[in-house]
C-alpha cells in the first residue's frame, strides 16, 4: 500500500462553481514532494491540510475533518473503463492517489501512517457537487457518482508530517464497527435508513454528521426513513 501521487490545486476562475469569486481549487495535479500535511483548523476557517493546496469554498470543503481527500487508483481505473477516458491522479480533486488501499472499505476512525511521520484518521466520504461535475465535464455526473458509491475518503490529521509519492501507507488502527466510508456515503445520500447505524462510529463521526444522524433518530427512531 502506497501513495502513487500527492496532488495540489491552485485557485482557478471557472464558470461551473457557485463559490465566492467563481474560484475553485478542484483541478489538482501531482507534485514531487515532500509536501507538508497539517491540521488546517475548524471548518469554515481552515482550508486544505496540504501546504500549497487551495480550497476556495470553505462552506463545503476544507477544515480538520476534510484535511485530506484520498482516492484509490483502482477506483479511478474502474471509472476509466466506465467513461472510456483516461483519468490522471488528481482529476477527482483528490490530494492522495493511493495504490493497494481499500479506501471505500476503510472504517471511520481507522488510522493510517503515511510515510515516516504522518498519521491520518478516516473521517467521512466525499459527497459530489456541481463543481465536481463541471470539472469532469460529464453529464449527469453527480447522480452517476452517487449511484456507484465509490466516493473516496476524507481524512483528518492526527500527527503532522511530510509525504512524497511512493511513500508507504500502513493501517495502524482499525476500529470494531461496521461504518465504512461506503456505508457512511450511502447513509448520507441514497439510503437514509442507515443513518442511525452510523452512530456506531462514535467519536470518529464528525460533528455535523453526528448531528444529522441524531436528528434522524429523534424523528424516525432507530429504523425508518
Amino acid at each position: 500500500m502506497h501513495l502513487i501521487s500527492v496532488n495540489r490545486g491552485r485557485a482557478t476562475a471557472v464558470d461551473y462553481t457557485d463559490a465566492e469569486g467563481g474560484l475553485t481549487g478542484h483541478g489538482k495535479v501531482p507534485v514531487p514532494g515532500p509536501v507538508r500535511v497539517f491540521a488546517p483548523g475548524p471548518k469554515g476557517a481552515g482550508a486544505s491540510g496540504l501546504e500549497g493546496d487551495d480550497v476556495c469554498d470553505l462552506r463545503h470543503h476544507g477544515g480538520d475533518h476534510q484535511a485530506v481527500y484520498a482516492y484509490a487508483r483502482e477506483d479511478l481505473e474502474w471509472w476509466e473503463r466506465e467513461l472510456g477516458r483516461g483519468l490522471p491522479g488528481g482529476i477527482f480533486g483528490e490530494n492522495f492517489t493511493t495504490s493497494g488501499v481499500d479506501v471505500n472499505g476503510a472504517l471511520l476512525g481507522e488510522r493510517w501512517r503515511v510515510g515516516p511521520d504522518l498519521v491520518l484518521e478516516v473521517a467521512s466520504a466525499r459527497i459530489p457537487c456541481r463543481t465536481f461535475q463541471g470539472a469532469l465535464d460529464e453529464k449527469g455526473w453527480v447522480k452517476r457518482f452517487t449511484r456507484e458509491a465509490r466516493p473516496g475518503a476524507y481524512l483528518r490529521v492526527v500527527r503532522e508530517g511530510s509525504v512524497s509519492p511512493g511513500d508507504a501507507i500502513e493501517v495502524v488502527h482499525r476500529p470494531d464497527h461496521e461504518v465504512t466510508v461506503a456505508f457512511w456515503f450511502r447513509a448520507f445520500t441514497t439510503e437514509r435508513e442507515l443513518l442511525a447505524r452510523t452512530l456506531a462510529a462514535g467519536d470518529a463521526l464528525e460533528p455535523g454528521a453526528r448531528d444529522k444522524a441524531l436528528a434522524h433518530v429523534e424523528k424516525y427512531g432507530k429504523r425508518g426513513d
